[in-house]
């Protein structure tokens, strides 16, 4: 017996029986040879921790564009506070943490530079549309790894596409993902506004604190206990109506005071013209994109393949773009 097949026969011992077992995986699109040592949940969480994609995370806005600080949020340290929020609700409920792992390391990779304004501003240019939860099941599917993709399991792909949007996750593991990214980011966020004086502690809402906890580390603890006790014996994972009231009552002030709020319009409206000149320019110029690119929009058109090429790119490189492109440069002496 392997190390993988011991592991594979753990977890039916283990696992609630609505887990996903690692074993009746439905497969890769691109058959492999079983690994000796790891599961096939296992194999993706390395193949996605692995990836350029991943890499780049680091030097991608969440909320604070470009922050002087070292301590705000980028879209990776999310990336990594929903694996982590994820895993302990699974291994609470004993559902496949390494499923759960691998759907919250890929689930923002698709995700642009600027954070959700970028998102807009793409929305807008794309004639189909543009949400990051496809474009992070474009990015494993198509575009990582010279094109050929990370050929992921098809519960990994499923759990990336569904974590955001109206489509419902298939599995506990995948809407363990989607709860997570939500008592994630409402927490940093929060955590992040007050650091940076967008907020100020006596303007929180008190009813949802008092329900909540006043602390960051009270809050996320009494969101994640709250679904694991709400969720425990069942398929489905869910809330208490007491703390998805409170929850809900702080995700829409965080929206009035720090999503919406005009603090930041002046630089949204920067980051919206980077991005619409870059959109233009390559449209035009298709042949200046890198050939993984160019051969893209052979197949699937040039708007498709710009839309692709803007949302790989990290904030610092889509603003040095666009000075390369649209930003006289001083005269040198030969």
């Amino acid at each position: 017996m392997t190390i993988r097949e011991r592991t594979e026969r753990q977890e039916y011992m283990l696992l609630a029986p609505y887990a996903a077992h690692s074993a009746e995986s439905a497969g890769r699109e691109r058959p492999v040879s079983p690994c000796e040592i790891r599961t096939d949940f296992q194999r993706d969480r390395d193949r996605i921790i692995h990836c350029k994609s991943f890499r780049r995370l680091k030097f991608k806005t969440q909320v604070f564009l470009s922050p002087e600080g070292d301590h705000y949020r980028t879209r990776l340290t999310h990336t990594l506070e929903v694996s982590q929020v994820a895993r302990t609700i699974a291994r609470a409920l004993r559902l496949n943490e390494d499923l759960t792992e691998a759907i919250a390391l890929g689930h923002d990779l698709g995700h642009t530079p600027f954070g959700h304004i970028g998102e807009r501003t793409l929305n807008d240019l794309l004639p189909e549309g543009f949400r990051h939860n496809e474009q992070s099941l474009r990015v494993v599917d198509c575009l990582e790894n010279g094109g050929h993709g990370l050929n992921l399991t098809a519960e990994v792909r499923s759990g990336i596409l569904r974590h955001s949007g109206s489509l419902q996750p298939e599995t506990p593991e995948a809407e363990c993902v989607r709860r997570a990214d939500r008592i994630a980011y409402l927490n940093h966020d929060l955590d992040d506004a007050l650091r940076a004086g967008i907020l100020k502690s006596f303007e929180l809402p008190s009813d949802c604190l008092h329900v909540l906890g006043k602390t960051h580390g009270e809050r996320i603890n009494t969101m994640i206990t709250d679904v694991v006790q709400s969720s425990e014996g069942s398929p489905h994972l869910s809330m208490s109506p007491l703390i998805q009231e409170a929850m809900d009552g702080l995700r829409e002030f965080m929206f009035q005071h720090v999503y919406r709020d005009g603090w930041r319009d002046p630089e949204e409206a920067r980051c919206d013209q980077v991005l619409r000149s870059l959109f233009d320019h390559y449209c035009s110029h298709p042949g200046e994109m890198p050939e993984e690119f160019v051969l893209i929009g052979y197949r699937d058109g040039v708007e498709r393949s710009v839309c692709d090429f803007l949302s790989c790119m990290t904030d610092r490189y889509a603003t040095r773009k666009f000075t390369e492109l649209f930003v006289p440069a001083s005269f040198q002496a030969f």
